[in-house]
């Protein structure tokens, strides 16, 4: 895993990227790959690359360029098909210098062009520079597990795998908070590409290719989205056994490729659930020797799973490594954590995985398998229960038993959004009427998010507070989705929003390369959620049962008391990690009426009034879920403006990369 950035001349042959900013922009990306340097520039582009090695260690440097030098690429991720896809070139007359899964993407792109992208069973971000044709292509994996942000700011181009590095290639870049990405946030829990945080910056989507023309013309296409077939249109049609065989069989190949097309040892995080725990035992078959795995423990017992992970790690007899984590960790780190997230978070899950991921690094582990992707692909959340219930009960609205069912949703919760029933019959009984149209399942989701943004400025709520984030993504669904199941539907929602812009990049991509450590994710295999998407709707959902299909293929491999324990999804604590005697300093002091008046995103009374409530609630845990996620998404915002906004823009030079920079400008 690596970091790419490059600036662009998109009006004819400009004056060239300085090796200053490129420099300035590898510095902002040397997290992501501190075991190399690499650069490449002419009259027209500057590319810039930093290495952490994965595959071929001696040979893989980047910008990696094809024989003739009319092709480079610079490339932030993994191709794990590259040793198959080598062996097609080879045959069509295609030669290789290295072993690395880069040139096999270089070279791919010289055969097959664009169409070489929905070829690739990987994880990646790529730009790709035409010499002769004087043409970029920049390039997104299908599900958006590695990031690539743009900006285009006086006739040139910057992108970069972080926005820091956009910000640090040309200081005079404005830099504020774009309204619509605040609107997103707060409704989705994540921005949904192209959307950005960032006034002028943009994300490539998952599974989408952009092509820059030297005469100033922009192409960009789809080449992929989760597609789930109708009768007789690819559909699985066997039996849940047989579909069973099918799941653990195209997972033990998915692990394989992830843990065999490394030339590092690769280990597994163990949250102690079904997933990781899956992805673990067949990893640890395939890895035979050492075999590290590593656990996040909470000093809170309501978030903590260390029998289960011990469990496990006993099981596989790994090397296992553990992190205990309180609220006071939680709010030490908090304000790196959104730094490398450089977005809003409403939960902090994601600094004990930015803690785990030192841990990782402490270790000497470059690698880590993780289970993530599962509930996306095979309807693990309650959400999909939540959905299936209401549309039971929509059927009969006035019924009094049909509602009953959600007192099985949400056991692992001390303060369940279900254990009034009252509330509960008013909150996810609102529009019923609604059951057969897209959102229906993420409606509850949205509009709990939605209301927090009560705390907006005056200004901010005119710019915003209009439902138009729901209706931009609605509008922007595939047309075939309404032929779709209705859990084929919700599921599609999740991976769309929450799985590219949350998971895999708040909770995964940021939290791992902020200590050097990628994560390789074996359930967004592509064979392998091609086939989570041809299941039938009940191979995953069975009544209630969710991710019935994956539960049956772990047999044998995973702990009956893991495999079947009810789904405790991975959470950590949150306002009360900022609240109490021992909070942090910088709490209170992003919470002061001046510094919230300054970053202009909330009413300075509102948070004040919140803080408040939230303090004297603390010591007896007393804070509702949406007061909960208010204080958390207040101060992650807080902390965003303070740390990429209203810091002033970097002008150090390279750091260590800079002998390296000078060298090459030799």
């Amino acid at each position: 895993m690596c970091g790419l950035a490059g600036i662009l001349s998109t009006r004819g042959f400009a004056e060239p990227a300085s090796l200053e900013a490129l420099g300035r922009m590898a510095a902002a990306l040397r997290h992501r790959g501190p075991d190399e340097l690499g650069l490449y520039r002419n009259p027209r582009l500057g590319l810039v690359h930093t290495r952490l090695s994965i595959v071929d260690v001696t040979a893989g440097q980047q910008p990696l360029c094809t024989e003739d030098g009319r092709l480079w690429i610079a490339f932030n991720g993994e191709i794990f098909n590259f040793v198959e896809l080598r062996e097609e070139l080879l045959a069509l007359g295609h030669r290789f210098r290295t072993r690395s899964d880069t040139e096999v993407a270089v070279h791919a792109y010289e055969a097959w062009g664009e169409e070489a992208f929905g070829r690739f069973n990987g994880q990646f971000a790529m730009a790709i520079w035409d010499e002769r044709a004087s043409r970029l292509v920049l390039a997104r994996d299908r599900l958006g597990v590695r990031p690539l942000h743009l900006a285009e700011v006086s006739g040139r181009l910057f992108f970069a795998s972080e926005v820091k590095a956009i910000f640090a290639g040309d200081p005079g870049i404005r830099r504020a908070l774009d309204p619509m990405g605040l609107e997103e946030t707060f409704t989705f829990w994540t921005v949904v590409a192209p959307q950005s945080m960032f006034q002028g910056v943009h994300e490539l989507p998952p599974g989408h290719w952009r092509r820059y023309e030297p005469d100033g013309r922009v192409v960009e296409r789809q080449f992929w989205r989760p597609s789930f077939p109708g009768e007789g249109e690819g559909r699985f049609e066997g039996s849940l056994d047989a579909a069973a065989e099918r799941v653990v069989s195209a997972l033990e190949r998915a692990v394989r490729l992830r843990v065999t097309r490394s030339d590092v040892p690769v280990g597994s995080y163990l949250s102690g659930g079904l997933d990781s725990s899956l992805v673990a035992a067949l990893g640890r078959k395939v890895a035979g020797g050492r075999f590290a795995t590593f656990s996040i423990r909470f000093a809170d017992r309501d978030y903590d799973e260390t029998e289960y992970q011990r469990e496990m790690a006993s099981r596989l007899e790994s090397e296992h490594h553990e992190l205990l984590v309180s609220g006071r960790d939680i709010a030490r780190v908090f304000p790196d954590v959104v730094r490398h997230a450089e977005r809003p978070l409403l939960r902090t899950a994601p600094a004990p995985l930015f803690l785990l991921s030192g841990l990782a690094a402490s270790h000497g582990t470059k690698v880590v398998l993780t289970g993530e992707g599962a509930d996306e692909i095979f309807a693990g959340y309650d959400l999909f229960r939540e959905a299936k219930v209401r549309r039971f009960w929509a059927r009969d609205p006035r019924s009094r038993l049909r509602p009953l069912l959600l007192d099985r949703l949400y056991p692992y919760l001390a303060r369940s959004p279900v254990a009034q029933r009252a509330l509960a019959r008013e909150f996810f009984g609102a529009d019923l009427a609604g059951a057969g149209r897209p959102g229906f399942s993420h409606g509850p989701r949205w509009r709990s998010a939605a209301a927090l943004q009560r705390l907006f400025s005056p200004e901010l709520r005119r710019r915003t507070g209009r439902g138009e984030a729901v209706e931009r993504l609605l509008a922007s669904l595939p047309p075939e989705l309404s032929g779709w199941p209705s859990l084929a539907q919700d599921q599609y929602l999740e991976i769309r929003t929450l799985l590219s812009g949350y998971l895999l990049s708040s909770q995964g991509d940021r939290m791992l390369m902020a200590h050097s450590v990628e994560g390789r994710f074996p359930f967004l295999d592509r064979e392998l959620v091609d086939l989570a998407c041809s299941l039938p709707s009940r191979h995953k959902l069975l009544g209630l049962d969710e991710k019935h299909v994956l539960k049956r293929a772990a047999r044998g491999l995973v702990p009956d008391r893991i495999r079947a324990r009810p789904k405790q999804p991975y959470r950590a604590p949150n306002a009360l990690a900022f609240t109490g005697p021992n909070a942090a300093d910088w709490v209170a002091e992003l919470l002061r009426p001046a510094a919230v008046a300054e970053a202009s995103v909330f009413d300075p009374g509102a948070v004040e009034r919140l803080w408040a409530k939230c303090r004297a609630a603390a010591p007896e845990s007393r804070l509702s879920n949406a007061d909960d996620m208010a204080l958390v998404g207040v101060l992650s915002t807080q902390l965003l403006h303070h740390e990429l906004v209203r810091r002033p823009p970097e002008r150090e030079p390279a750091g260590p990369f800079q002998t390296v920079v000078d060298r090459l400008a030799r």
